[in-house]
């Protein structure tokens, strides 16, 4: 990946740290030490770690839950507090009027990458929809304590992004087609949308957007009503007591 990311700029420098644990702080301290000393500063942070998996609460166990709480909540909680030192020194470095365009560029911005499922519910998705409410909830607070200091806290919201790991959980390859039919848009997204809100986040043209949730969803989410999109039909699927299956990372669990 990190070769990848190279591409997009001439003689740009990458650092590729793999291992990187976001539910300890002290694994995440290192990849930001790391950089600091490599790189020199930090200006821009994504905290985007998710799991997740199709399972009704019925079949959730109380250690898968607090996976994905722990990896999502915890996870962004924790790349905070080992960013914001220097997300602080950034947004000073990077201050703006809002009228001219910041001479040394912009900086000290931290963008969360959420969900959709949490504004109307989802069957199969409690533990998601739980999650992503509090890292909605993270941003909203990160927002209102360090907008002061210069900083801009948002939140990108995708919804089905075709060609990804998520997708592949979530959705069985034989409902693809009808899942396509539930977006308004009638397509899946692609990776390229959520990188291009994520440059609009972080550039001049968003120094006055803060405490926001940008949904780039091609406008799936208004069309979730209580089916989950992926053909496990509502209600019979969970009448039914079947452990999930079709897709990838599927958890069956006793209560």
């Amino acid at each position: 990946m990190a070769k990848d990311i190279a591409t997009a700029r001439q003689d740009a420098k990458v650092l590729g740290i793999g291992s990187v644990d976001v539910r300890k702080v002290e694994s995440l301290q290192e990849a930001v030490d790391r950089c600091v000393k490599e790189l020199g500063s930090i200006d821009f942070v994504i905290a985007g770690a998710a799991g997740n998996f199709l399972a009704p609460i019925t079949q959730l166990s109380t250690n898968a839950f607090k996976s994905v709480m722990d990896i999502d909540v915890l996870g962004s909680y924790n790349t905070v507090k080992a960013t914001l030192p220097h997300l602080i020194d950034s947004a000073a470095k990077h201050k703006t009027d809002g009228k001219t365009t910041p001479p040394a560029g912009t900086g000290g911005r931290i963008l969360f990458i959420s969900a959709t499922m949490h504004y109307s519910g989802a069957p199969l998705q409690s533990h998601v929809s739980v999650a992503k409410a509090g890292v909605d909830a993270l941003s909203s607070s990160v927002a209102i304590e360090l907008g002061p200091r210069g900083m801009t806290s948002n939140v990108i919201a995708p919804g089905p992004i075709g060609g990804t790991e998520g997708m592949d959980r979530l959705v069985r390859s034989a409902d693809i087609k009808a899942a396509m039919k539930k977006v308004p848009s009638g397509r899946y997204g692609h990776v390229k949308e959520i990188a291009d809100a994520t440059v609009y986040l972080f550039s001049d043209a968003a120094n006055f957007v803060n405490g926001e949730v940008l949904v780039v969803d091609g406008g799936a989410w208004r069309t979730h009503g209580a089916d989950p999109g992926a053909g496990f039909q509502y209600p019979d699927f969970l009448l039914s007591d079947e452990a999930v299956s079709g897709v990838k990372g599927g958890k069956k669990a006793k209560l």
